[in-house]
């Protein structure tokens, strides 16, 4: 999604006031995105922007609902309870992460993420279903008691399998991203020639801190192993909650396959949920899909079981490589000291790629075989010091603009005038805590991503 909202015709449902007030919510979240890399007041102007937008929405949700009452749209009932999910639930266990880590960026991120998603989905369907420019995807939802009865079974499941205590974000989960998320599909046919779909969506961290833990797996990273202990334990999952419920005894399994999101969001758009519920574990969402049963004859036949599944698992892992090296920044680290290099590297390599070198000379000629996209620089250096490797630097033209950051064990007057004209990035102190100097470096590569994304 990025972190701006470009508004769209295809919002505008036709009725002034209310693509009026869409608009409205459109900017305040953009506002939100831009406020939150304030870095000294950023966390208390965000504080103060969400309790605005959500002030504007309530009042937004209110006049919608006047507004279909008027006019006797059949899906009062149905929009107020998506209205009233949001509310009620969404809002409050965001806002609750937003306190307990004191308003870090990360979290206000995700604070902002799933409300754009949020908005963009209802907008795109629930409000145009007003106007009748949509069909809602929600009119086959279970009533109440039995979401509430699922949502029990499910919470329970959690905390016996994976000894968490999940809570839940939303019983109308439109298909908003959380995270790296990974999208598994399980395919079920009856006797009677029905078939229905459970989707289970896993943040990709939830499996690692969970399946991974159970299997005994170190590595804090997703791969074929832990994909397919999740397959079975899914599986199990699954027939746990069937169990609970006599109606779903008749469904056997067909098939497996994991998705794209994209493909998720196709399955969400043709398919009508019968529940479709996100929960916060703790250490990470997830959320449970299940569509309504439709006729055997409406689809095609499942793909052959185990052969798709481990193809599906294969191409998954090549892909989160693949995709994985391509996100990798190249960072250079110069330093003439081999523990800082090792220290550094060790910091550093699982988001990065690492090159290190430990004079200006070798510096000079790394940059120019692999251009990196920032050069962490020691300042002092025998022979040729940080400031006379980046006056170098910049003398180059096709070497001028790449980023360098003073890596040093001081920071006093008479050093920093010196390179001041040389235009670094900034610096890290050596004695600074790793986290910090991580944390530092992850900003910047995150601002650089939102100077492309803001229109």
């Amino acid at each position: 999604m990025g972190n701006h909202l470009i508004w769209e015709d295809r919002f505008n449902i036709g009725i002034e006031a209310i693509d009026k007030e869409h608009k409205k919510l459109f900017k305040i979240i953009n506002k939100l995105f831009a406020f939150s890399e304030q870095e000294v007041k950023g966390p208390w102007v965000c504080q103060e922007g969400i309790k605005y937008f959500k002030e504007h929405a309530f009042e937004h949700f209110a006049q919608e609902e006047s507004y279909m009452e008027a006019v006797s749209y059949e899906g009062l009932d149905t929009h107020k309870r998506l209205h009233e999910d949001f509310r009620k639930r969404t809002l409050p266990i965001l806002e609750k992460e937003l306190e307990k880590s004191g308003y870090t960026k990360d979290a206000i991120d995700h604070f902002l993420g799933v409300c754009a998603g949020w908005l963009i989905g209802h907008t795109l369907t629930e409000d145009r279903a007003i106007v009748g420019k949509e069909t809602s995807k929600w009119v086959n939802l279970m009533p109440e008691e039995e979401q509430f009865v699922v949502k029990g079974t499910i919470i329970r499941l959690i905390r016996q399998m994976f000894q968490l205590k999940a809570e839940a974000v939303s019983e109308c989960y439109g298909g908003e991203k959380f995270g790296k998320g990974i999208y598994y599909r399980l395919n079920y046919s009856s006797k009677n020639g029905k078939q229905r779909d459970i989707i289970l969506v896993f943040e990709e961290k939830l499996l690692v801190h969970t399946i991974g833990k159970l299997i005994g797996d170190c590595s804090g990273k997703l791969n074929t192993v832990i994909l397919n202990a999740a397959r079975y334990t899914v599986r199990q999952f699954v027939e746990s909650i069937q169990k609970h419920f006599p109606s779903e005894a008749e469904y056997r399994m067909e098939s497996e396959h994991l998705l794209t999101y994209e493909q998720f969001q196709r399955i969400l758009e043709r398919q009508l949920p019968q529940y479709s519920l996100l929960f916060d574990t703790g250490e990470g969402y997830f959320a449970y899909c299940a569509m309504t049963p439709r006729l055997l004859k409406e689809i095609k036949p499942a793909a052959a079981q185990e052969e798709h599944t481990m193809t599906d698992i294969e191409k998954y892992i090549r892909r989160n490589e693949r995709e994985n090296r391509l996100q990798k920044k190249k960072l250079l680290v110069v330093d003439d000291s081999d523990t800082v290099q090792l220290a550094m590297k060790g910091l550093l390599q699982e988001d990065y790629q690492i090159t290190m070198v430990s004079s200006g000379a070798a510096a000079i000629r790394s940059i120019t075989l692999e251009r990196p996209d920032l050069v962490l620089l020691d300042y002092d250096m025998p022979v040729c010091d940080g400031a006379q490797v980046l006056k170098m630097i910049r003398s180059e033209t096709e070497l001028a603009d790449i980023p360098v950051f003073f890596l040093t064990a001081k920071v006093d007057k008479a050093s920093v005038s010196r390179v001041i004209p040389l235009k670094p990035e900034g610096y890290l102190l050596k004695s600074a805590k790793p986290a910090e100097i991580k944390k530092n470096i992850d900003r910047y590569f995150e601002k650089k991503v939102i100077g492309k994304n803001v229109i």
